[in-house]
């Protein structure tokens, strides 16, 4: 009888799927960008201000995050454009909030910005040609598998990209969509 019920609790166990790991924006729960995260410059004269990201049922074994943001859509030859890098984000972290990755943000302890294909660090919003059919911004948040990631000093959103998939345990991706 032990070994039945055993044998059943390990068939059970082992049925049951782990939790998907999600993430998403609570201001960008339409698929569209709004106004206030849409970049200034460039023609565009948005409030360029970091949505808010929420994640959820991360990998076991995650040590820390990396949120990338990426339009693949953007007309650069096949490269698309880093709107955001953002990593060693402590593994206690779950959430960061509106503006994180803007000027004046508030970023975890410990979290980093690299620079985007805006030759700065910290959130540049959508802003593609004027029409243009609307661009699609994946934004990805990365479970790692390491505490830290050693990115050299002036190292580009692709090398940045290269390390974090290196490392990824998991990853959650959603899309918003914004044209002009």
């Amino acid at each position: 009888m032990t070994r039945t019920i055993t044998t059943a609790l390990l068939a059970l166990t082992l049925s049951t799927p782990a939790l998907a790991f999600e993430a998403q924006s609570p201001d960008l729960a339409d698929g569209k960008v709004a106004n206030d995260f849409v970049f200034s410059g460039f023609g565009c004269t948005g409030g360029n201000q970091s949505p808010a990201i929420t994640w959820k049922d991360a990998p076991e074994g995650t040590k820390s995050f990396a949120i990338m943001v990426h339009d693949p859509d953007a007309p650069t030859g096949g490269a698309g454009w880093w709107h955001w890098v953002v990593y060693n984000i402590p593994a206690a972290v779950s959430s960061l909030e509106r503006g994180a990755g803007s000027e004046g943000g508030k970023l975890p302890e410990g979290a980093m910005q690299n620079a985007t294909d805006f030759g700065a660090p910290g959130w540049g919003g959508p802003c593609p040609p004027e029409g243009d059919k609307a661009h699609q911004y994946n934004f990805t948040v990365y479970a790692l598998g390491v505490e830290k990631l050693e990115v050299p000093e002036g190292a580009r959103a692709s090398l940045v990209g290269f390390m974090v998939n290196g490392n990824a345990i998991g990853k959650a991706t959603f899309s918003a969509s914004y044209g002009r």
